[in-house]
């Protein structure tokens, strides 16, 4: 029976680690569009590529945006 290879995943950097950034703001409406699908939804840490600190500072600004109504819950 021949060995079957597994693919090794290449690990991404975190942008915002290779950024410096401390706090990521729910105001800074085009930084968080990039962490957000056609549809709106929020994308995954191994889609992104950041780091579990990042990707929650990253949620809870998306979040607090939608309630500011700086982002929309949902795009048709």
């Amino acid at each position: 029976m021949p060995k079957v290879r597994q693919r090794r995943r290449k690990v991404k950097a975190c942008k915002m680690c290779e950024m410096k950034v401390e706090y990521v703001d729910y105001k800074d409406i085009k930084v968080l569009k990039d962490f957000l699908n056609e549809k709106g939804k929020i994308l995954p840490r191994r889609l992104t590529g950041n780091c579990a600190k990042h990707q929650r500072m990253v949620k809870d600004a998306i979040k607090r945006a939608r309630q500011m109504a700086l982002i929309p819950y949902i795009k048709y």
